[in-house]
């Protein structure tokens, strides 16, 4: 296995929106190799800070590079939504999630996760999970397939590949990723695309394995609960999808009313102090210098909340 090389993505811009400050108390929830986590520990003298990370190798990595700080760092293996189980709620005074697969995992073929590398048909963050992309392909219906490649990666082809797809594993099953990249390109040729024709579908694929949405939305309300008044929430998306759902987090907590149902009736509203406050109401990009060194920046955004007022009830 190759060594872990976490380049940290937005890295300025994610100092400037948790502002860490001396003996302050932090979480990064998706800390990968633990290059967010050194910049933050540094920027912080004296702080502490939790990590978590469903990949083992994020974890050995992160615990590798962060050791110098001894006790200040506590790393654990598991999702971001289960920090709640081990962090004390209100006691942090910032929080980051780095969503996406990180470029470590692309590289390494054997994850499954590349388009180019040939690997077993795989994707999945945590190695403990029973479900890989090979057993979504091979055992989910067309139609499944179709709706998981349009709502979760925006695939215009999404009918297409999956009958493509039926078609293919009934004359043998997927496993690697090559095979299933090598139909995808087939009946959606590049035609001069600078991405492979197949990018789509194994972000969507990835998403659906890994339970990506549902982890975000159940994520977002726990992590918060961890937050003092005062301290920040830094969320760096890489997908239209997760972004929405960081938006649509953000206007529910900066509003100051419920709504009673699913539509937002006025005459309904419940009034309530607002929960949280923008930072920055508009997403933050990559400068054009950091993508020309760090690719994966080019799709990266960067939303930051602070939290107000009283900590959140229990989750």
């Amino acid at each position: 296995m190759k060594k872990f090389i976490h380049l940290p993505v937005l890295a300025k811009e994610v100092l400037e929106g948790l502002s860490p400050k001396k003996n302050g108390r932090y979480a990064d929830g998706t800390i990968g190799g633990g290059g967010h986590a050194e910049m933050i520990l540094k920027a912080g003298t004296g702080s502490w800070l939790g990590g978590s990370d469903r990949d083992d190798a994020a974890v050995e990595a992160a615990s590798s590079r962060l050791a110098p700080f001894g006790d200040q760092v506590e790393v654990r293996r598991g999702a971001f939504t289960t920090m709640t189980d081990w962090i004390e709620s209100g006691t942090l005074d910032g929080v980051l999630l780095d969503l996406g697969v990180s470029s470590h995992q692309l590289d390494e073929a054997g994850r499954g996760f590349s388009i180019q590398k040939e690997g077993p048909l795989d994707m999945r963050m945590d190695d403990r999970q029973n479900e890989t992309a090979a057993d979504w392909v091979n055992a989910r219906s067309a139609e499944d397939l179709a709706n998981i490649f349009w709502e979760l990666g925006g695939e215009r082809h999404s009918r297409r590949i999956a009958g493509a797809i039926i078609r293919q594993r009934k004359l043998a099953p997927f496993k690697t990723t090559i095979e299933l990249a090598d139909v995808i390109e087939k009946v959606c040729p590049r035609k001069g695309r600078k991405t492979h024709p197949a990018t789509r579908t194994f972000q969507a694929l990835r998403m659906a394995v890994n339970d990506e949405v549902e982890e975000l939305q159940k994520g977002l309300p726990r992590v918060v609960s961890l937050l003092k008044p005062g301290g920040r929430l830094v969320v760096i998306t890489f997908h239209s999808g997760e972004d929405r759902t960081v938006k649509k987090f953000g206007f529910e907590e900066t509003r100051d009313y419920d709504v009673q149902g699913e539509q937002d009736v006025p005459d309904l509203r419940v009034e309530r102090p607002a929960r949280m406050r923008w930072i920055n109401r508009k997403a933050i990009r990559a400068t054009e210098e950091e993508e020309a060194n760090n690719p994966r920046a080019r799709s990266a955004q960067l939303r930051v909340l602070e939290k107000l007022g009283e900590p959140r009830g229990e989750l």
